[in-house]
């Protein structure tokens, strides 16, 4: 327990105790408190007890790694340079982490077999402690877990000095290794990983449930179809991104929900970066009837019509940009600036992503063959129709905003089987 006095100076009370600084040094540490001495001797009483808790609990002896990622969030993630979608995605791989046993470990307790055991049953699938069998994690699912596991470990490490080394570093990442019949008969083609895709006759078809039911994620649906774009850069078009005389759209941001703030925002796209996107006529005509639709949609609801707005937040050094939705004939709060989005519903309020991949999952059951479909297929079938059809890679990738047209020519190279068909058979040209 620290050690504390109180001492008078003039009309005024002081108590003081005795803290740890930075080095482990004891100093001690003064504070006022009332013209009571029996107040001020409460006033001490409580604030060691404080001090004493908040002691324990930072000690590292008595930290968990649950309590360890709680703190890298708050002191090292939230105001650090990564976007905002990024910390959320950190903040929710957290939040799942701490659902295994493992969080609740001591944090000195914890060792590299403890670390492998767990990312093992991640990236393999098995048994989990409470008796469920799960699958295993993609490959992008555990480079999430790996960094919030490498970030929250070094932290500990430094600044904070809980541990001596990272048990991180020792880690070997391990995949399930694929079997296979060596003296199998069947055709091996079955085997080939296909990227999935949808056909234009199943697009046709999607497009002629939506329209009969105005649904509104059919426009997000046909932007993705004709650009490859991802689902929250479609939705967070506005009509001021899209140039419909010389047919480009810019893709500046995407919109999302926030798990961890419980908000719908606005953010930087996946690479941070803006990019053009040229679009055919058959979009053209779409986007300019959408327009003259909203329009009417407007003066039908009238005083019930919607405006979205976004509201720009500072938290820890980090900016998040809020969407909301208002009638216009309500006057917005301070601080709400205008924003005229493209996907929008009859009453004009923004149509969000997690509606349109709701939509999704109901299309799976209603549209022959696309037992499967999900929202991204559509970026993927755009990009294996103008491989198809002889686009050059560079300029996919640039459509399509990778890093490097590597990512590009990785995930799509075997999305078509006449392509390869024909690859192999430039071999007769040769001759």
């Amino acid at each position: 327990m620290a050690k504390g006095s109180v001492r008078k100076k003039g009309k005024k009370w002081y108590y003081r105790f005795y803290v740890e600084d930075a080095s482990g040094n004891s100093v001690q540490r003064e504070f006022p408190g009332s013209e009571s001495k029996s107040e001020t001797e409460a006033m001490l009483r409580k604030a060691m007890a404080d001090y004493e808790e908040k002691q324990f609990v930072a000690k590292s002896e008595n930290l968990t790694l649950a309590g360890l990622l709680d703190k890298w969030i708050e002191e090292e993630l939230k105001p650090g340079s990564l976007s905002n979608g990024t910390v959320a995605a950190y903040i929710d791989t957290a939040r799942r982490i701490k659902k295994h046993p493992i969080a609740d470990r001591k944090l000195k307790k914890i060792t590299p077999d403890h670390l492998q055991s767990y990312l093992d049953l991640l990236s393999l699938g098995g048994e989990w402690p409470d008796g469920t069998v799960r699958k295993a994690l993609s490959s992008g699912s555990m480079r999430q877990y790996s960094a919030v596991l490498q970030g929250a470990f070094r932290f500990a490490v430094f600044p904070k000095q809980y541990l001596s080394f990272n048990p991180m570093q020792y880690i070997v990442y391990r995949k399930r290794a694929e079997d296979y019949d060596l003296f199998s008969e069947d055709s091996a083609e079955e085997d080939v990983p296909i990227i999935p895709t949808i056909s234009y006759e199943q697009f046709l078809e999607l497009n002629e449930m939506l329209s009969k039911k105005k649904n509104p994620a059919l426009l997000p649906i046909q932007i993705a179809y004709y650009t490859g774009l991802r689902i929250g850069e479609a939705c967070s078009l506005t009509w001021q991104d899209i140039d419909l005389k010389e047919q480009r759209l810019t893709v500046r941001r995407s919109i999302r929900y926030n798990s961890a703030r419980h908000r719908t925002e606005i953010g930087t796209t996946k690479r941070k970066k803006i990019r053009s996107v040229d679009f055919c006529n058959t979009l053209a005509e779409i986007l300019k009837e959408a327009k003259k639709a909203q329009m009417l949609d407007r003066l039908a609801c009238g005083p019930l019509y919607s405006q979205n707005y976004y509201l720009s937040i500072e938290e820890k050094n980090r900016t998040y940009y809020e969407v909301y939705s208002l009638p216009v004939s309500e006057h917005p709060p301070e601080g709400y600036q205008a924003i005229s989005l493209v996907c929008v519903r009859q009453d004009g309020r923004y149509e969000s992503p997690a509606t349109v991949s709701n939509m999704c999952q109901t299309a799976k059951k209603r549209v022959d063959g696309m037992e499967s479909f999900h929202f991204h297929q559509l970026r993927h079938t755009f990009t294996s129709n103008l491989l198809s059809y002889g686009a050059a890679p560079k300029d996919v990738q640039e459509l399509l905003g990778h890093s490097d047209v590597t990512t590009t020519m990785n995930i799509y190279a075997h999305a078509s089987k006449e392509a390869k068909r024909d690859a192999a058979k430039l071999l007769d040209k040769v001759q």
